[in-house]
């Protein structure tokens, strides 16, 4: 069920990246072959990347693959490392739950705004900032509860 949810997530990434593409060349070809400049184009190219970003970050995204300076946590040992990622996991669970209302309260609120060529409803476009955010709690949770059961195991003995 797991890899059935991760090729569909992948999927949709897949898609809004095809769909940035095409945009991009319509506009090429729209704006230097036919001299029509439009702007939906871009402002679909700017929706699209926005989703995929977010949408990528949140489901598609492994925590092997993200982006981390780990050099410091490279000196310390394997327990200290645990704890300091789990300090680390603790602080994003809690920054991104104390936000998450805030958060809320302006995509409802952009709900009177559209966009200028597509008319797509701005908070339609923004809400994908609140599902990465409950997406970033829950795998901070998962990788919280991860590190928590690797340091109650008992640390690895040393050859003698």
């Amino acid at each position: 069920m797991f890899s059935v949810l991760r090729r569909l997530a992948e999927g949709i990434a897949a898609a809004l990246l095809a769909v940035i593409f095409v945009a991009f060349i319509l506009q090429i070809v729209l704006r230097y072959v036919f001299n029509w400049p439009v702007g939906w184009t871009a402002e679909l190219s700017l929706m699209a990347w926005l989703w995929l970003v977010l949408w990528g970050a949140s489901f598609v995204l492994r925590d092997s693959e993200e982006i981390r300076l780990d050099f410091v946590l490279a000196s310390f040992g394997t327990r200290a490392r645990v704890v300091l990622e789990a300090m680390g996991a603790v602080c994003l669970i809690v920054l991104f739950a104390l936000s998450l209302p805030a958060a809320y309260d302006y995509v409802s609120f952009m709900k009177v705004e559209k966009s200028s060529y597509l008319k797509i409803r701005i908070d339609v476009l923004y809400s994908i900032y609140l599902v990465f955010s409950v997406a970033v709690i829950a795998r901070q949770l998962w990788r919280l509860a991860r590190l928590l059961r690797e340091f109650r195991s008992p640390p690895p003995r040393l050859p003698s």
